[in-house]
C-alpha cells in the first residue's frame, strides 16, 4: 500500500510539472514557437478545434508564424481567432496562408512576463506542495489502520519530501530557463 501512495504522488507530482511546463509554453518571448497557438481554437464544422489540427504550423524564421490552413475558407475564422485571443498579435494572410510576425517585446513587458512566469511557478510548487500532504496525511492513516512501524513511516515521509524536491528543483529549473529565454530576445 505504502508503494501505491508513493506511485500516486509521483505521478500527481509529475502532472503538476506538466502542467506547469505547459502554462509556460504559452508566455510569449519575443520568439516565434508554435506553442503560442495551442490555447486557440478554431470554429470547424460545429466544433471547435485547436489551431494545429486544421492547420500546418510552421516557423520559417524567428519572428513569423506560417499557418497553411487545410481549407481556405479557415483563413477569415483563423485570422478572427488570433485576433481575440488577446495574445497581442496582428495576423495578416497572403491568399494561401495565415501570417503571424511576432514583434519584439519591450521592456517593461518583459517584466510583466517575468512576472507572470513567477506567478504560474509558484503555483506549480504550491500544486506539488499539496500533493505531498496528501500523500504524508494518506501514509500517516495507512500506519494508524495497520499499525505500521513509526521508522517505516518515517522513511516514507524522508521519501515524499525527496521527491518535492526533486520535483520543485525542476521548477526552479524552468523558471530559470523561461526568464533567460525572455530577456535575450
Amino acid at each position: 500500500m505504502l508503494q501505491e501512495i508513493y506511485k500516486d504522488t509521483t505521478h500527481r507530482m509529475d502532472q503538476a510539472v506538466a502542467h506547469t511546463r505547459t502554462e509556460l509554453a504559452k508566455v510569449r518571448t519575443g520568439r516565434a514557437n508554435p506553442d503560442l497557438l495551442n490555447a486557440i481554437q478554431v470554429e470547424y464544422y460545429g466544433s471547435m478545434m485547436p489551431m494545429n489540427q486544421v492547420s500546418t504550423v510552421s516557423v520559417p524564421d524567428s519572428r513569423l508564424i506560417t499557418l497553411q490552413p487545410f481549407e481556405k475558407s479557415l483563413i477569415p475564422i483563423i485570422e478572427k481567432a488570433i485576433m481575440d485571443s488577446n495574445l497581442g498579435l496582428t495576423p495578416s494572410n497572403n491568399g494561401n496562408a495565415v501570417l503571424i510576425p511576432i514583434p519584439a517585446l519591450s521592456e517593461e513587458r518583459r517584466k510583466d512576463l517575468i512576472k507572470y512566469v513567477h506567478q504560474v511557478v509558484e503555483e506549480g510548487r504550491v500544486s506539488v506542495r499539496n500533493v505531498r500532504r496528501d500523500a504524508l496525511h494518506h501514509v500517516k492513516e495507512f500506519g494508524k489502520e495497520e499499525h505500521v512501524s513509526e521508522d517505516e513511516i518515517h522513511r516514507q515521509e524522508t521519501e515524499m519530501q525527496t521527491l518535492t524536491d526533486k520535483h520543485v528543483a525542476s521548477l526552479n529549473e524552468m523558471q530559470e530557463h523561461k526568464e533567460k529565454e525572455l530577456m535575450e530576445f
